[in-house]
């Protein structure tokens, strides 16, 4: 039976109260982990035109989102209640524009040697850059969609390897 909740593994930020908890990874060896996220910007030719102009009103779009996420990656831990506060030892931000959707591609990838995983603060990233896009070019286009963020890629830690 799927929904059987003995099937399903435990909500790791659940204690047996039900209350909500931080996850104690004092036990777990600090190990190499590398999570990659993705999102993108879809918009107007027109929009997407200026922005790789370098003609936006507010300034260079693509450099403000790529630093947001940065930004971004570094502050989950403030962000979402329940992530812990990591050393990151590398962010990448990458933002690919594409006349074909036409829009920009996010790409965000955080690398940590710890007891627990970058997914948020990937995604996190790529959220930040992708809203920070959006923020940039608002006035010229409301009709700004962001789209399908979503982890693409976990390495290390007991879970092991995950590609989407």
């Amino acid at each position: 039976m799927a929904d059987d909740p003995l099937d399903s593994p435990a909500l790791t930020h659940i204690d047996q109260r039900g209350e909500a908890r931080m996850v104690d990874v004092s036990e777990k060896p600090a190990t190499e982990r590398i999570a990659v996220a993705e999102g993108r910007v879809v918009m107007k030719r027109t929009t997407l035109e200026l922005i790789m102009s370098g003609n936006a009103k507010k300034g260079d779009v693509l450099g403000t989102a790529r630093i947001a996420g940065i930004m971004a990656a570094k502050r989950t831990s403030d962000l979402i209640p329940l992530c812990h506060p990591l050393a990151l030892s590398k962010v990448t931000v990458e933002i690919t524009p594409n006349p074909e959707l036409p829009g920009c591609i996010v790409q965000a990838t955080v690398k940590v040697t710890g007891p627990t995983g970058v997914e948020m603060e990937a995604l996190t990233a790529a959220s930040v850059a992708c809203l920070t896009i959006y923020d940039m070019i608002k006035a010229v286009e409301r009709g700004v969609r962001i789209e399908g963020i979503h982890l693409v890629e976990k390495i290390g830690g007991k879970s092991g390897h995950y590609r989407a």
